[in-house]
């Protein structure tokens, strides 16, 4: 039976496309008619794609796993933030953090770095800390929270991604690619649906077709939790009438029982053991092989015989000549060594000249005879160079003018 009413899908708008400029020709199949420039989307055909995302969603819930929804268009965020919360999915309705799902451990650690702040904060040391550290610390947890808030209990990867406007969110549908996750997302004219394994054409900017999408999911994965129910209470029943009916044994009970059923086990083995030993022994081909393992035994005992006889002969030996080393020791010890005399060499004397110093001729240096000029030579010397030197002109100076002297005028 259909989920979805085609009368409530055309009154939200959901057979809206983008401009016939901006369309992708993979969606051509999807599309019913273009009209004023704009796609038209078959929403017969959305019909019947949203129940199957819808019972494939069911089945996943069902077996216990959960799917992550992504959204981060201003349309969206809202809606998928309500609606995820209200069934207990993880969600993403802020930037999607890179490597997400490529990079799971880093952003285990993130969110457990989250979980160890709520710690701080609940112990007493967080009062000795200064305002400045707490305000630090509260500012890194706000901005954990509204980053990885939504998905902080979603221990391991999901099982499914449903993704609203697939152009927006490539890079999430690239990682749920490459991890093998299966994407439903709902796609627009204008996005590639080659991605997307479970395709939803409809209008995805509409605040309405959105919501309406949605909810129909939301409606699968409360029947899936509602089935899930239903099996885990039918688990237990079928147990019960397979349980014993034998009372409880305690410990020391137990381990009796198991002791004397491992002894039983090993009588038997060994019973078993030695009958078929006495059965392979009545053949011929056993005889022949326990006669020649009779043979390997005594050829071994005897070259182990040989082999401790050799040994005791060669210890013999060694005593003997070790006998013979400590006689000649003693011997030499008791024969007298003769005495050496020493003679005491005396140094002879050594006669030793004493040198005298030979006798220098020291040589007297006379002093140069100086010729000494007589008095009248240094007179005739000095008319000589005064007659030699030029005699200057004297230069004229003016006259100074007479000063005439001042007449003081008498007064009349």
């Amino acid at each position: 039976m259909s989920k979805t009413n085609f009368q409530e899908l055309l009154d939200a708008g959901v057979h809206f496309g983008h401009l016939k400029r901006k369309w992708n020709p993979a969606m051509a199949p999807y599309i019913f008619m273009e009209r004023n420039g704009i796609h038209i989307i078959d929403l017969h055909k959305t019909a019947v794609k949203i129940d199957e995302a819808a019972n494939a969603i069911r089945q996943i819930i069902r077996s216990g796993k959960k799917v992550l929804f992504v959204a981060t268009k201003k349309q969206a965020k809202d809606i998928i933030a309500e609606k995820a919360a209200s069934v207990n999915m993880p969600y993403v309705v802020e930037r999607w953090p890179g490597g997400m799902l490529t990079n799971f451990p880093t952003i285990r650690k993130a969110v457990k770095k989250m979980a160890s702040i709520d710690s701080l904060m609940g112990e007493a040391s967080w009062k000795n800390l200064s305002k400045r550290e707490k305000l630090q610390i509260t500012r890194q947890r706000a901005k954990l929270e509204k980053n990885l808030g939504s998905i902080a209990d979603l221990i391991r990867l999901p099982a499914a991604m449903f993704v609203v406007d697939v152009m927006k969110e490539n890079i999430a549908v690239r990682e749920a690619n490459r991890l093998n996750i299966p994407v439903f997302g709902i796609v627009d004219t204008n996005s590639d649906p080659t991605n997307i394994d479970f395709v939803i054409p409809a209008n995805d900017d509409a605040s309405k077709s959105i919501e309406l999408i949605i909810s129909v999911m939301v409606d699968a994965i409360k029947e899936g939790y509602s089935e899930r129910k239903v099996d885990k209470d039918a688990e237990p029943t079928e147990q019960k009438d397979g349980e014993r009916t034998s009372p409880k044994l305690k410990k020391g009970e137990i381990r009796a029982r198991l002791k004397a059923r491992k002894e039983a086990e090993a009588a038997a083995a060994g019973a078993s053991g030695a009958d078929q030993k006495e059965k392979f022994a009545e053949k011929p081909y056993f005889k022949k092989e326990v006669e020649s393992e009779i043979v390997v035994e005594k050829t071994v005992e005897q070259e182990e015989t040989i082999e401790k006889a050799e040994i005791q002969e060669a210890i013999t030996t060694e005593v003997i000549e070790v006998e013979t080393i400590a006689q000649e020791v003693v011997e030499q010890e008791t024969v007298v060594t003769e005495t050496v005399e020493v003679e005491t060499i005396t140094p002879e004397p050594v006669e030793v000249e004493a040198i005298a110093p030979e006798s220098v001729e020291q040589e007297t240096i006379a002093p140069e005879p100086v010729e000494v000029e007589t008095v009248a030579e240094i007179v005739v010397a000095s008319k000589k160079e005064k007659t030699t030197k030029t005699v200057k002109a004297p230069t004229k100076t003016p006259a100074k003018k007479a000063a005439t002297p001042k007449v003081k005028k008498e007064k009349e």
